[in-house]
Parts: structure tokens; C-alpha cells; sequence
């Protein structure tokens, strides 16, 4: 298993049902049943040939009615509430039409729009207990909570993820200082006037969240 997928295997925990939707190759479910981090587990993916990777994995949970397969989309076909779910690897948008009920638990890792994806579970009436940045090769977002006890985020928090301002760590500096270069790499030549404000506008925030992101560590 990759480094990626045990970091988010780190923010699982042990519930009666847990649900990997998108499990392409089925690792985490595996780890999560190896693990005692739940009972049961179904592998979900929209895809017929990722599923069968997880079914080969999987071959002897199946058998042992410890986990079940399903080709569907999201959650769509699974046949029960699954106390937890993990969605790793999709975009936010994607994600948020997976939840359109949120579980009593949840670990996310959005490619993109974590910003909308936080606002989403805000929205809804999440509680975030872990919204970190993590180095693995690159970087990615990663948000986990539960369904039910509110939350409240400013601003800064929905765009950059409340633990990484609060708690900041050096990936969360390594990801800002990637998207500083970016930003500094984009050619300004056609932008409009409107469209220039904003880029500096934003490239003037990032390089305040990193000033205090190493002043903290």
C-alpha cells in the first residue's frame, strides 16, 4: 500500500460498516478489515475492471461475508447506511454528490475543490475533527468528521483547511510555497485588469498564510 493510502488509512475509525467508495484496487478496505477498524466493509466503484482488482484482493473477505463488492455510482447501489465512509482520490464536486446524506463518519481526500467540499459539509451540519494538507509524492487535502454537530469556519479556513492554520505543519508550508511558485509563474501579459487584481489579491494571501505558517512551525 502506498504512502498516500496509509496516511489516510490513519484517519479511519473502527465502526460496525464501513463503505470505500471509488476502492479501485480495494487496499484500504483490506487494511481496514486487517486492521479491526470495522467488521464489515463494501467496496463500491463505478468501474466493472477497478472493482475486479478489489474483488481478487479481496477474495477471501467475500467469501467470509466480510465484504461485499458493487458496481454503482457512489453509494447508489449499496443496500444499507454504512456507519463510515471513505472517498479518496475524486474530485470535491464529485464527492459532494456521492453525500447527498451525510454518514455518522467520513474521511475525504478531494483532488480538487476542497474549498467547495468544506463548505458543503459546513453547510450541512458537519463537524471537521482533521482538515490537513499531507505530502505524498505531492500533495493532497485531506478532510474527516462526522455528520451530525456543526461547525464553523472562517474564510481563511474554508480556502486553506482549519488544522493546517491552526496547527500548521512543514507539508502545509511545502503545498503553499508550490502554489506561490505557480501562481509567480503565470504570465500576467493577458490577463485583464479585473483578472490581475485577483491574481495578486491571491498571491498576496498565500504569502501571508506562509509568513505565519513558519513563524509557527
Amino acid at each position: 500500500m502506498t504512502d498516500r493510502l496509509r496516511k489516510i488509512c490513519a484517519h479511519l475509525r473502527a465502526v460496525p460498516v464501513l463503505a470505500d467508495v471509488g476502492c479501485d484496487h480495494g487496499y484500504m478496505a483490506k487494511y481496514a478489515l486487517e486492521n479491526g477498524l470495522c467488521e464489515r466493509v463494501y467496496v463500491t466503484d463505478v468501474s466493472r475492471e477497478s472493482l475486479k482488482k478489489a474483488e481478487t484482493l479481496l477474495a477471501e473477505e467475500i467469501t467470509a461475508g466480510r465484504c461485499k463488492s458493487v458496481c454503482c455510482d457512489g453509494l447508489d447501489g449499496v443496500p444499507e447506511r454504512c456507519d463510515s465512509v471513505l472517498i479518496a482520490g475524486m474530485g470535491g464536486e464529485e464527492i459532494i454528490h456521492i453525500l447527498r446524506e451525510l454518514p455518522a463518519h467520513f474521511v475525504l481526500q478531494p483532488m480538487k475543490n476542497a474549498e467547495k467540499l468544506r463548505r458543503y459539509l459546513v453547510g450541512r451540519g458537519a463537524k471537521i475533527l482533521t482538515d490537513i494538507t499531507f505530502f505524498a509524492g505531492k500533495y493532497y487535502h485531506l478532510v474527516a468528521g462526522e455528520g451530525q454537530g456543526g461547525d464553523k469556519y472562517s474564510p481563511l479556513e474554508f480556502l486553506f483547511g482549519r488544522d493546517n492554520l491552526k496547527r500548521p505543519s512543514e507539508d502545509f508550508a511545502g503545498y503553499l510555497k508550490a502554489e506561490i511558485e505557480k501562481m509567480k509563474s503565470y504570465s500576467c501579459e493577458k490577463m485583464n485588469a479585473e483578472a490581475r487584481a485577483e491574481h495578486e489579491r491571491r498571491l498576496a494571501q498565500y504569502l501571508e498564510v506562509l509568513h505565519g505558517t513558519q513563524k509557527n512551525l
